[in-house]
Formats: C-alpha cells, sequence, structure tokens
C-alpha cells in the first residue's frame, strides 16, 4: 500500500467526454514513473495503468494474476509523474465482482493517486458502475474482447462477427453510457461495429485492434516501442525499437569495461 494519499483529479477524466467529435483521444499505458512522466510531458490526453502489467511487466501469462495491491503499487508510482493528463487504473481480475467491493477497491486505487477507474464487461456490471459512480469516481467503460475473461474465453479471437455478438455488445455499449461511463474502449471487435458503436453514443470510443472509426486509440506503451519484442498485436506495430537500444548499449557498456 503507499504510504500516502495521493490526490486525484476526476475532472480530468470527466473533460474526456467533450472531447466527442472534436479531437482524437489518445491514449498509452503506463507503470513507472520514468514512463508515465514522459507520456504526460507529450501532451498524451490519458495515461492507463492497466493490468496488462502483468503480462509486459511482470511476466505473467494473462492479466487474471494481477491483485490490487499491484495496481496500487503501480498506480502511485505513476503519480507524481503526471501533472496534466488523466490518470486512470484499471479494476484487476475479481476485484469488483459486487457493487460494495468495486467501491472499496475504486477508493484504494483513487487514493493511490487514480483520477478515475476502468472496468471490463457490459449490462452484468451496471449495478458496480452506479456505485462507483456514486461515489464520486469516473468510470470508463471496456467492451468486446475482455482480457480478464480469457481462462473462459481460451483466446484473444476478434469479437462481433456472429449477429446474436454483434447486437449483445452493441447493447452493452449503450448501458454503459446510460449508467454514466465517460468513455468506452472498444477491444478487438469488427470495424463495422466499432462504427456503429461510436456514431450511436455520445461519450466517446477508445479503440484497441477496432478499427479507425473510433473517436481515439489506445495502445500498450510496450507494444509501439518495441519495448517487449517476445510478442506484437497485429493491430500494434512497433514505432521504434526500443529493445534493440538496450541491448546495443548493454554491449557497448561490457566492452568498455
Amino acid at each position: 500500500m503507499p504510504n500516502q494519499t495521493y490526490q486525484s483529479h476526476p475532472a480530468r477524466v470527466t473533460s474526456l467526454s467533450s472531447k466527442k467529435g472534436k479531437a482524437t483521444i489518445a491514449a498509452l499505458t503506463a507503470y513507472d514513473y520514468p514512463t508515465a512522466k514522459i507520456l504526460d510531458e507529450t501532451g498524451i490526453d490519458f495515461i492507463l495503468v492497466g493490468d496488462s502489467l502483468g503480462m509486459v511487466v511482470l511476466g505473467h501469462n494473462d492479466t487474471t494474476e494481477v491483485t490490487i495491491e499491484m495496481m496500487i503499487h503501480h498506480t502511485s508510482a505513476c503519480r507524481p509523474a503526471v501533472k496534466n493528463a488523466a490518470l486512470v487504473a484499471d479494476l484487476p481480475y475479481k476485484s469488483y465482482d459486487t457493487p460494495e467491493k468495486a467501491i472499496i477497491t475504486s477508493n484504494l486505487l483513487v487514493k493511490a493517486g487514480a483520477d478515475g477507474v476502468k472496468l471490463e464487461g457490459g449490462t452484468e456490471i451496471i449495478p458496480q458502475i452506479n456505485a462507483i459512480i456514486d461515489n464520486g469516481i469516473p468510470v470508463i467503460g471496456h467492451v468486446g474482447l475482455l482480457p480478464q475473461s480469457i481462462k473462459i474465453e481460451g483466446s484473444y479471437k476478434k469479437k462481433g462477427k456472429s449477429p446474436e455478438e454483434y447486437s449483445r455488445i452493441l447493447s452493452d455499449a449503450i448501458s454503459l453510457e446510460k449508467a454514466g461511463a465517460v468513455a468506452i474502449v472498444l477491444e478487438n471487435i469488427v470495424s463495422e461495429l466499432a462504427s456503429e458503436i461510436t456514431n450511436e453514443l455520445k461519450i466517446p470510443t477508445i479503440g484497441i485492434g477496432s478499427g479507425i472509426d473510433c473517436n481515439g486509440q489506445i495502445r500498450v506503451i510496450h507494444d509501439i516501442t518495441g519495448f517487449f519484442p517476445w510478442f506484437s498485436p497485429s493491430f500494434a506495430d512497433p514505432l521504434c525499437n526500443i529493445a534493440n537500444e538496450i541491448s546495443a548499449a548493454v554491449e557497448k557498456y561490457i566492452k568498455s569495461i
């Protein structure tokens, strides 16, 4: 647990809704102070302390091993670095099973410095979203591919291909907006569905692997910087190769001593 309570800035998250139709929202993940500081200084709109840290930072096979204690640790590491962007933290697996539990874990993340929280799911988590928002904490929704459901789904396949799944995801997105979410992440859904959701909702959609018609895009920082070369998703071409740069620097160091 962090030794101090950090000030959160919920207005930075709620203000994202005003960008709908005006500007493309740019978002990336960060899990530590230097990365968060670099991102914040670029003028990025929001930084997500994602439970993806379980894979790209801690080396787990998926996000289900991530605990609330881990999320608190990494959120509090990022908070001092972020002066302008919205800092949003993921509620990890099994940390929001009930509205009561969702309030407790959301408050812990806010105490660690999060300006708002993100959680995965549709109509089934509306009571949790209502509870979090009633507690004064902004919520970003997440529909489509839900990484925390990998043990049930079995794979990270594209969502929305069948008419039934298409309709369900669309309904989920509409329900999240009605519940008060300020934005919704659309992960790995067919582009036609992403476009329809974007046109249907008054709040912004933020895509990851869901085509170009969303109001914004989010990526894992390791994916776009080549910092995790052992896996690269098809929708996130590296824009540089930090892993190679580090290897080259270490080799130079070894030769220099």
